[in-house]
């Protein structure tokens, strides 16, 4: 008789369990502090932004017709029943804000990846990956005909000096020595010639350490060992929609790299305080996604609330409003960097216990690495300050961390009462280990 499945699924679970792995669903503590999550600029709890959003979907709650345009649901995919005028209209605007040819909208990040890389990539192309990149864009990479090919994060040239990235294996080639070799000899004629194309897959921020690509000297790099012009970029700008450039317009734009740039991904759930995200690309590359792309195609549509939810946030960023927001965020990150590398500096903790980046950052996350990370994810949260551990295989053993993400909602005194905590800590688990 065949062993019950709910039986095998317990095994594997144990076996997950026993090794420290095991995930499962809580539920934020309402009181608590958020360190946690991705929400930077705070704009989902914010008034203003709360108020607009009422603005703009009421006229639509007093009207029951069709007319309305307003509906609890889209009614289907976008290719049947779930276009409307408001989301083309709406592609538009942010296509025009970030400086893009066109848009088109996906339910989440996730989709937006998957569909992308997916089917974009032609049999015979190349992708080139960061190491670290979002476990999205290798779910559609397995599902492309290209060949995938990872490179050392933020490594841009063989010497490691050149690019100041964090956080990788250190086992794969620079960007460039990985671009070198597939143009060389007879088997690269095609990619040296300009018949096949490399794609090239990196995120603007890195969630997991809040390091951020050295893209400008990834461009550079990518057209100077490509110089047929079939060396295309995709950037994931999930961590940086909303932080980086003006009016939050990312860090393509910050850096004026619109048109070097292939295509983009912006998600909503970050800091646009929303959900859903969108592919930036040419006017030809969005008909090819409207066709081939299986995460758009058979998925229904976002409906007029989630659609609402990003224009407001959109405006609110396009007015300026978010400003204000964002220097304080700048300030409570300086500020944290600053009281965290004072307790390193007063109490020397070995670096296996914790340690953090010494750089400033230029993001709002902030991990605090060390290999005890439930321990002093558990003694913050006692305190009421809400933060989470990161354990492999989400991130490479050896990098195990709290991730310390920072908002605008947050107070210097709250930042400052994290530290304290975290110091406490330090110290009673230090003197517990002489013991």
């Amino acid at each position: 008789m065949p062993p019950n499945l709910d039986n095998t699924l317990a095994s594997i679970l144990s076996s997950r369990s026993s090794q420290g792995r095991l995930r499962r669903l809580t539920i934020p503590c309402p009181e608590a502090v958020d360190f946690s999550s991705n929400g930077y600029l705070s704009l989902s709890s914010n008034a203003a932004v709360k108020s607009a959003y009422l603005s703009l979907i009421q006229p639509c709650l007093q009207s029951a017709g069709p007319e309305s345009g307003f509906g609890l649901g889209s009614g289907g995919s976008r290719l049947l029943d779930g276009n409307s005028a408001f989301a083309e209209d709406l592609e538009g605007r942010i296509a025009g804000f970030h400086g893009a040819d066109a848009g088109l909208l996906f339910t989440s990040g996730f989709e937006a990846n998957t569909g992308l890389f997916a089917c974009v990539p032609q049999r015979g192309d190349v992708i080139v990956y960061d190491e670290l990149i979002h476990a999205s864009v290798h779910d559609g990479m397995r599902l492309s005909r290209a060949r995938r090919i990872p490179f050392a994060h933020n490594r841009v040239y063989d010497d490691p000096a050149a690019s100041g990235g964090a956080g990788g294996k250190g086992e794969c080639q620079s960007l460039d020595s990985l671009l070198r070799s597939l143009s060389e000899g007879a088997d690269g004629a095609d990619v040296r010639d300009g018949k096949k194309n490399v794609f090239v897959a990196v995120e603007a921020v890195y969630s997991m350490d809040g390091d951020v690509a050295p893209l400008k000297e990834m461009v550079q790099c990518v057209e100077r060992r490509l110089p047929q012009g079939n060396g295309h970029i995709i950037v994931d700008e999930a961590h940086s929609t909303g932080i980086f450039g003006r009016q939050g317009r990312g860090l393509v734009c910050q850096l004026g790299l619109q048109d070097r740039i292939w295509g983009r991904v912006h998600t909503f759930g970050k800091a646009m305080g929303c959900s859903g995200a969108i592919v930036l690309c040419s006017s030809t590359a969005r008909s090819y996604l409207i066709n081939y792309a299986r995460s758009f195609i058979y998925t229904t549509a976002m409906a007029f609330p989630s659609l609402a939810s990003i224009r407001t946030t959109y405006d609110f960023l396009a007015q300026g409003r978010a400003e204000p927001l964002l220097r304080h965020l700048q300030s409570l990150i300086r500020h944290a960097h600053s009281l965290l590398t004072g307790i390193v500096a007063r109490r020397r903790p070995a670096p296996e216990l914790f340690r953090i980046n010494p750089e400033t950052p230029r993001s709002p996350i902030l991990p605090l690495l060390t290999d005890r990370a439930r321990g002093l994810a558990q003694h913050c949260q006692e305190r009421g300050f809400a933060v989470r551990p990161i354990v492999a295989p989400t991130v490479p053993a050896g990098r195990e961390r709290v991730r310390v993400c920072l908002h605008a909602g947050n107070t210097l005194e709250e930042v400052e009462g994290l530290c304290r905590a975290v110091e406490e800590w330090i110290v009673g688990t230090a003197r517990s280990s002489r013991l």
